[in-house]
């Protein structure tokens, strides 16, 4: 696949296919579309390492959610809370009785960045109620803990290595990692979120590739959930970029609403499907 960096794997296909002059699929590749309460829903499924070699994508389910009005529209905020969900509920097999470490990457003081710690803030966390009151506790709750690591120019540690000593103590079932991605095409950032059950590669969509977060290395199921946030500068320039200056990613001008009502969007999707008879509304209640 040509060097166009994207961490969209819908993107990587797409591409793969524009390459090859092919509109079969590719082998090892699935895809399909569905749409869901007029939300389009694209699942690519990569089967074998011919597939994974072709969209440069690791062997999974990547499920990718375009919801252009997010940012404006309560409805459609509304219906992607529950299609993440849905989805998580897919991908893992969530029981009250288990713990789930919520882990949101990126570095706050960098609004496109700030994406997973924004979710973090607004997450329902149980863990330490049900360690203490479990009797007090509706048997749908399950066990939540959250941690934001930071990233390795403020902290001097791997992320990786911080959430492997945390996994290694909690002892969690379930870890779904949250962090801003880069897209190939700009009509999706901040339009699109990829949800996927192959972990994460922290740093990778601004070319600052960090130790993977996935299953081999922590050693616990990982869902990666992220939006796209930046595209790289090169993708949609027609003039050279500079060695120096590679990568220089661009953002939207509006990124402070796009992180704000995303962050809101994918943490209380997280809680729904952490909490399978909250509603919206008691989410709000409890979180505001």
């Amino acid at each position: 696949m040509q060097n166009i960096r994207t961490d969209l794997a819908v993107e990587a296909h797409e591409l793969s296919k524009r390459e090859a002059k092919n509109a079969t699929e590719i082998e090892g590749v699935i895809s399909s579309v569905e749409e869901k309460n007029g939300i389009s829903i694209t699942r690519v499924e990569i089967t074998n390492e011919n597939g994974s070699r072709e969209l440069g994508k690791a062997i999974g389910k990547y499920t990718t959610i375009d919801a252009p009005n997010l940012k404006y529209s309560l409805e459609i905020y509304e219906k992607v809370c529950k299609i993440i969900a849905e989805e998580i509920q897919e991908m893992a097999d969530i029981k009250s009785d288990m713990t789930t470490l919520v882990v949101g990457l990126g570095n706050r003081d960098i609004t496109p960045d700030a994406l997973g710690t924004g979710v973090i803030s607004r997450l329902m966390v149980t863990r330490h109620i049900k360690a203490r009151m479990n009797e007090m506790v509706d048997d749908s709750i399950s066990g939540v803990c959250a941690i934001a690591p930071g990233v390795l120019g403020t902290t001097g540690i791997e992320t990786a290595d911080i959430i492997q000593a945390v996994t290694e103590r909690i002892k969690p079932q379930l870890i779904i990692a949250v962090d801003a991605l880069a897209a190939a095409d700009i009509e999706r950032v901040s339009t699109t979120i990829q949800i996927s059950d192959t972990g994460i590669q922290p740093g990778s969509g601004v070319g600052n590739n960090r130790e993977g977060l996935n299953e081999k290395t922590i050693g616990v199921k990982v869902i990666a959930i992220g939006m796209p946030t930046v595209i790289d500068a090169a993708t949609i320039s027609k003039v050279k970029i500079p060695e120096e200056l590679s990568p220089l990613m661009v953002t939207t001008k509006d990124i402070d609403l796009v992180i704000e009502r995303a962050s809101k969007t994918v943490a209380n999707g997280i809680n729904l499907a952490l909490h399978k008879n909250m509603t919206l509304h008691d989410i709000d209640c409890c979180i505001g």
